[in-house]
């Protein structure tokens, strides 16, 4: 008999569900009408029939520093755990499971990825730990953080979970335009930050994978506060209309621009960068309108600016774009930022520039390896080099293009 007590059906496949595919099984089946506060009993029951207490399911907070407990029956809710220098914050960085030994026992901090977006981390206390025991509940902790990221759509609580100080009417609207802060398959990872995270108005970025090719923009709307999250809502919603409908990419940029002179007049602008990455190739195509010069790094420093010509800035009705191009190399980083991250005044009056922001970045670079942690790194050690003063939004945005296929993860072994 095969595990389950069945055997193989008369085509040779067996069919049969072991203990650990019952219990995920069970919780997939229930996931759909589940109402959001529900999830931590149902998660915190699924761990207690594999052994394991002490639930905590820890989300992200918005100024990637801590990592917050999510309130709820059944788990346990303790102190805010810093993403720095914390088992969890660990599990967070590096996307592997971290385990802890504890007076005879195991905490095991589990990351919480949604595809391949960070959401948080698990962790869960055994008395001893397997194999068996790592791989389901690594597919547990996979299937908490979709279940929260879906219901998220319908619910505050993790939102309030997540939220560490008060944010402002056009920080809620910022946040509510942008796609996840982080992506990753095979040929390229991609990762954003914005700051300041509880009063972002005009900074927004955008991306999508589709097929081959990955698309980006990232903006920088003139103002501040509401006027200038609704400008970066108009620009991006443009963009994504022209994207979809499979616009070239000089022509986005004058769907965008008429969409903003119509809506704001010739007074209004917005500073834009559109990029397509081919993720097979390495072919990268891009045009300016008025925005800072990517960098390039490889080898683990900087050592190029992306220099192209210029079109006026979104909304001014300047001329055609030109298309630039570039080949990259496989490991190639592009560092994409808004002004805010350069022009800001150190202690002192001298403005923080691009020099030091190379420096800074060959730092995080030097210092770590993944996409993400070097995002947030950098904008954290910039903001700490400003004097934690920042008067005007600063984002930052990374890709990494790896190259190679995907093909194997649509092959069943």
């Amino acid at each position: 008999m095969s595990e389950g007590g069945r055997k193989p059906s008369k085509f040779g496949v067996d069919r049969s569900e072991g203990f650990g595919e019952r219990l995920l099984g069970l919780l997939l089946d229930r996931a759909h009408e589940m109402p959001p506060q529900l999830i931590a009993p149902l998660v915190a029951e699924e761990v207690a029939r594999v052994g394991g207490r002490d639930v905590s399911i820890l989300l992200q907070d918005y100024e990637q520093m801590v990592l917050v407990p999510l309130p709820g029956r059944g788990l346990t809710v303790g102190d805010p755990e810093p993403v720095e220098d914390s088992p969890a914050g660990k599990a967070f960085l590096s996307r592997r499971t971290v385990e802890v030994p504890q007076d005879g026992t195991v905490r095991m901090y589990l990351p919480l990825l949604d595809g391949s977006d960070q959401v948080g981390a698990m962790a869960v206390t055994l008395d001893s730990v397997d194999d068996d025991d790592r791989r389901l509940l690594r597919r547990l902790a996979g299937l908490v953080a979709d279940m929260i990221v879906t219901k998220d759509a319908y619910t505050d609580l993790f939102f309030r979970t997540r939220r560490r100080a008060p944010m402002s009417v056009a920080a809620e609207i910022q946040w509510s335009l942008l796609p996840p802060l982080s992506m990753t398959v095979p040929q390229v990872e991609v990762a954003g930050i914005l700051e300041p995270a509880y009063d972002v108005a005009g900074d927004s970025f955008d991306y999508a994978l589709n097929g081959d090719v990955l698309h980006v923009a990232m903006i920088d709307a003139m103002g501040h506060g509401l006027d200038a999250a609704t400008m970066a809502t108009v620009a991006i919603g443009a963009y994504r209309h022209a994207r979809r409908a499979k616009t070239d990419l000089s022509q986005v940029y004058a769907f965008m621009d008429r969409a903003i002179n119509e809506q704001f007049g010739h007074d209004h602008f917005v500073t834009a960068q559109m990029m397509c990455v081919n993720i097979a190739t390495g072919r990268l195509q891009w045009v300016n309108a008025g925005h800072p010069a990517p960098l390039l790094i490889r080898g683990r420093a900087v050592v190029d600016r992306l220099e192209s010509p210029t079109t006026l800035p979104v909304g001014f009705g300047g001329e055609e774009p030109v298309v630039s191009e570039r080949m990259l190399q496989p490991g190639d980083r592009l560092l994409c930022f808004t002004d805010g991250l350069i022009e800001e005044h150190q202690p002192g009056g001298e403005e923080f520039g691009e020099e030091q922001l190379i420096e800074w970045t060959n730092r995080a670079v030097r210092d770590h390896t993944a996409v993400r942690p070097v995002v947030r790194a950098l904008s954290h050690a910039l903001k700490r080099g400003r004097g934690g003063v920042t008067s005007d939004d600063a984002t930052i945005f990374l890709i990494e293009w790896r190259g190679g296929d995907a093909d194997h993860l649509a092959t069943l072994d």
